[in-house]
């Protein structure tokens, strides 16, 4: 479909031009899939020839479509933007993952810390207890034996 675009057309009259524009654009949207063609007022008026002036003053059943339409295009996105969305928000949520990983990878690795100087100051202080007690010889069942063995950390 043609438009005309400077509003010389035969017995076209601006009113006309607009919803011949409007199906134009609703066209151009349905097979762009909403990327290219814009719902907007401007848009309109430059592919009807008409000023935006005359759209707003004497044609607002027009306009009133038009924002009909904009609405329904907002109320359902395309399938592209709706799965673009969708990975926005696996994106996000993936984020959200990756810093609570982060926190509980932080936190095992101050506990696995805690955890080793503890059990080396432990290992320390059993040794020097070992060191500090005398040895005796006790005899068991006939045989000389000792009654602490020297151990590793000695």
């Amino acid at each position: 479909m043609v438009v005309a675009v400077n509003g010389d057309g035969p017995g076209i009259g601006a009113g006309e031009r607009l919803r011949e524009a409007l199906h134009e654009l609703i066209r151009q949207q349905q097979v762009s899939g909403g990327v290219t063609a814009a719902l907007t007022a401007k848009a309109l008026c430059e592919l009807a020839g008409v000023s935006r002036n005359t759209l707003y003053r004497y044609h607002p059943a027009v306009l009133h479509k038009l924002h009909k339409l904009r609405r329904r295009h907002h109320r359902e996105p395309s399938p592209e933007r709706q799965d673009l969305q969708r990975l926005r928000n696996d994106n996000e949520d993936l984020r959200r993952q990756a810093t609570k990983l982060a926190a509980l990878v932080d936190h095992y690795f101050a506990a696995w810390q805690e955890a080793s100087t503890l059990l080396a100051r432990r290992e320390r202080e059993l040794a020097e207890l070992r060191r500090s007690i005398p040895a005796k010889v006790v005899a068991v069942r006939g045989q000389m034996h000792f009654s602490r063995r020297p151990t590793e950390f000695e």
